[in-house]
């Protein structure tokens, strides 16, 4: 059945009206976008407690304390943020007028677009909110990245990102995936990315955040999600930024361990070159959702489920794991660059390379896709690492050396092998070789 979706004022007049919601509302970087759309929906003063703006760094330190990192537009910011105000509703809301109230604190932590278009507009939103008066809090903290080329359309959509968020956390709390999905209502394609959703509190209990996420990708709303050793989500720039990045990928449908003896030696290698300190260096296995994406129409909870296993078999062989649906490893870097790494080398099968530099499976433009392919691959600063496989129609292991290349691409292979962009795995055991 369809979901009726309530534009944006609609949304904040039921929740203004409805007398057992009651809280506050903190807001850095963008103004007051949220609360304004709560108080020109009319009769706010049945919903909001107080609403506030620290601006200036000293004043925000204040109260929230400093951050340690310097960053003011992070995750740990937006916890302290909703944390402190929702412990002042608590402590200063007592009496008999309060016993009915379920108390929310939302925030925002936020970076428009600079005058210069020269910064990554982007933020953290997120609500501690009570689903039964004097209940056990319950959190919904997500990360934005602002698309829109304006300032003021930025603003517009943090604005209906903060009323979607307060909607969804009490009246789509009994169903995630609909919860997720409200945050963007109202909203226009291409406006905003929500590439990380984290839940928790006793209303979440049997909710997953690795599932979750990955409902972000299925839902068009993220590219990809990437989840710790120990399996928990992180926001890609947070974990990334000046870090040197190497990445193995590895398909959906993919029952087996990693190659590791051959993946290892792509590390070292990828070390040596780029004279990498071993503290910096962070490790991803990358899976791909591409594949099963493209096979249905809609992706299944089931589906996802086996995503979520599989990046948790995964986590626990030590690396960090990055769920995506990036079919060209282009796409790939060019997500990465968005982290601002110091390097990055993808560990791929040389397989996908001869598909890459083979015309046959192209059509007549192949010369311009392939220029354009290595141009936003090869100037993020990234190394192709590849994979050499068994042949096993001739029994030949296949390498750079001696994989086919169509003559128009051959010249920028070649100078591309010449100039380090595309190295062969080396010193490696034969007995590692798969066949493709």
């Amino acid at each position: 059945m369809a979901r009726e979706i309530l534009e944006t004022k609609r949304k904040a007049l039921k929740i203004n009206l409805d007398h057992s919601i009651y809280g506050t509302f903190a807001e850095i970087g963008a103004g007051q976008e949220v609360a304004r759309n709560f108080f020109t929906a009319g009769a706010a003063s049945g919903t909001i407690a107080k609403t506030m703006s620290a601006y200036d760094m000293v004043f925000s330190n204040s109260i929230y304390g400093a951050e340690q990192s310097g960053r003011y537009v992070s995750k740990s910011r937006l916890n302290k943020m909703i944390g402190i105000e929702f412990d002042l509703l608590s402590e200063r809301l007592i009496g008999s007028n309060y016993h009915s109230k379920t108390f929310f604190a939302f925030a925002d932590t936020v970076t428009t677009l600079n005058f210069n278009k020269t910064n990554d507009p982007h933020g953290w939103l997120g609500i501690r909110f009570q689903v039964t008066p004097g209940g056990e809090p319950n959190d919904i903290v997500f990360h934005v990245r602002l698309l829109d080329s304006d300032t003021n359309l930025q603003q517009n959509v943090l604005g209906i990102l903060g009323v979607n968020l307060v909607y969804a956390a009490y009246y789509y709390n009994g169903d995630v995936q609909t919860m997720i999905e409200s945050l963007a209502d109202n909203l226009s394609v291409g406006s905003v990315e929500i590439d990380l959703v984290s839940i928790k509190g006793p209303i979440f209990k049997n909710a997953n955040d690795r599932l979750v996420n990955l409902y972000l990708i299925a839902k068009g709303f993220s590219s990809a999600a990437i989840f710790d050793e120990e399996g928990r989500v992180r926001q890609s720039k947070d974990l990334l930024y000046k870090k040197d990045v190497m990445i193995l990928r590895t398909k959906f449908g993919q029952k087996s361990t990693p190659n590791f003896d051959l993946f290892n030696k792509a590390v070292e290698q990828f070390k040596r070159s780029q004279k990498i300190d071993d503290k910096n260096i962070h490790v991803l296995i990358e899976v791909l959702m591409t594949n099963l994406m493209q096979d249905n129409a809609e992706i299944n909870n089931e589906d996802l489920e086996v995503f979520a296993k599989r990046a948790e078999e995964l986590c626990a062989t030590g690396n960090n794991v990055i769920v995506s649906n990036f079919t060209r490893n282009h796409k790939l870097a060019q997500y990465l660059s968005l982290c601002k790494p110091n390097s990055v080398g993808i560990s791929t099968n040389i397989s996908n390379l001869k598909n890459i530099f083979n015309s046959a499976n192209y059509g007549e433009n192949y010369t311009d896709e392939l220029l354009a392919y290595t141009n936003d691959l090869f100037s993020k600063n990234v190394k192709l690492f590849a994979y050499p496989y068994l042949n096993k129609t001739t029994n030949e292991i296949i390498t750079t050396r001696n994989m086919p290349v169509s003559s128009e691409a051959k010249p920028l292979f070649e100078f591309l092998i010449q100039n380090g962009y595309i190295t062969d795995i080396d010193n490696y055991d034969t007995k590692y070789v798969k066949t493709v």
